[in-house]
């Protein structure tokens, strides 16, 4: 008896590896958008080794958190490193999905039979967000300690349980101590949480097959062996072309991560760089880039009676409406190569706008800017809320039986 058939019987390790690559046939047509997915896959991994990593020399507390820091920077061997593999690995992660997302937008990968495939990728994304605001305390810098008060404030901004639930976010009356603990310790565990997530983001693909730039499902044009026509085995063809998109990306990751690891202040921020101070404020708080697009639109809101919790809430509605994708878009071609002209200039309208608010997230407020930020903001909904009918209305081409 072989060692796999001691296994198989055991484990259906063969089983899986057929059934998830090796005879898992994938669309023939796959391009560069589809490199996205497996990017992905593998910053979570470089993000998880190296969190666990730092964790080992990280002190969670007030007093100590900064020095902490500046011990791995400084004293840790290959400290400095690991520690730039995480910071970069952060913001590298979200390029990575922001254009996985684009991907699956401009496709139509949102379409049925895979709606329950993007929502579960939406809620990828906003543990995503909620694992680096977690996140982006730990340092305790000057300006980790002043986004999360103003993140955290936003919070406290809900009518009737704002209070309450902004001191059950800190554990406290003020960002302290128990922040970090509490921070810490949900940061460590939501990328675990993410593991589970995409597992069930990956097995949810394989249930009902991979989308293509055409839009075509494969699947329903199989052989007299029940293999679709247009199909290729994912294992060798897709992995090894995934393995020559990892190499360029960790050439382009490389370059950053040794070159300019802070990114000229986007990456990391230069009060970040001081120990956090509560007595003293930057001159400007902005969140991680990451973020800034949606702060744009919670500034360009205008405050009611005091309350900023009309920001707060088209701030989450920006998030939100990306999870009625699958049901707002009425076309009836899924991929944008055979929409029509109105849809592709709405999609381009969209990225440039979402590219303008997340430079206006990073800019001081001033009337000029907050006008355009209102401008931008209203555009952005607009894209997401006259979809049912600028896509039903939108001339198509004829979508072709095989792919292209």
């Amino acid at each position: 008896m072989s060692f796999m058939n001691w296994v198989d019987e055991r484990f259906p390790a063969t089983k899986v590896w057929n059934e998830h690559l090796a005879e898992y046939y994938a669309p023939k047509n796959f391009n560069f958008w589809y490199f996205f997915g497996s990017l992905a896959i593998l910053m979570l991994v470089n993000q998880i080794l190296t969190g666990v990593w730092l964790a080992m020399s990280y002190k969670p507390d007030a007093e100590l958190a900064f020095g902490s820091v500046e011990f791995i920077m400084r004293d840790v061997e290959w400290g400095w490193l690991i520690r730039y593999m995480h910071s970069t690995g952060a913001s590298a992660f979200f390029i990575v999905v922001y254009l996985h997302m684009f991907r699956g937008i401009m496709y139509g990968s949102y379409r049925g039979p895979r709606e329950l495939l993007w929502i579960i990728g939406m809620i990828i994304y906003v543990a995503m967000m909620a694992t680096a605001f977690m996140g982006y305390l730990l340092p305790w810098g000057q300006m980790s300690f002043w986004g999360a008060q103003v993140i955290v404030n936003l919070f406290s901004a809900v009518p009737f349980i704002g209070e309450e639930l902004g001191i059950f976010i800190r554990g406290d009356f003020v960002i302290s101590d128990a922040t970090l603990n509490r921070f810490f310790a949900l940061h460590f565990l939501l990328p675990f949480v993410l593991v589970g997530l995409v597992f069930v983001h990956i097995v949810a693909l394989h249930k009902v097959g991979s989308n293509n730039p055409d839009g075509i499902e494969i699947k329903e044009n199989k052989d007299e062996n029940g293999i679709p026509r247009d199909g290729i085995p994912f294992h060798p063809y897709y992995s090894v072309k995934d393995i020559v998109g990892v190499m360029g990306f960790l050439i382009l990751f490389s370059m950053v991560l040794f070159f300019a690891p802070e990114m000229g202040g986007y990456f990391i921020e230069a009060p970040n760089f001081e120990p956090a101070n509560p007595l003293k404020t930057p001159d400007h708080i902005a969140p991680v880039w990451y973020f800034t697009p949606y702060y744009a639109i919670l500034r360009a809101v205008p405050s009611i009676m005091g309350s900023s919790f009309p920001g707060v809430l088209a701030m989450g509605a920006a998030i939100v409406c990306f999870f009625f994708l699958p049901w707002l878009d009425r076309s009836p071609v899924k991929s944008m190569r055979y929409k029509g002209p109105i849809q592709k200039t709405a999609l381009g309208m969209f990225v440039i706008v979402f590219i303008i608010l997340g430079v206006l997230g990073v800019l001081p407020s001033t009337p000029t800017l907050t006008l355009l930020a209102q401008v931008c903001t209203v555009l952005y909904f607009a894209y997401f809320l006259l979809m049912p009918w600028y896509s039903k209305i939108d001339s198509t081409k004829p979508v072709p039986e095989r792919l292209t």
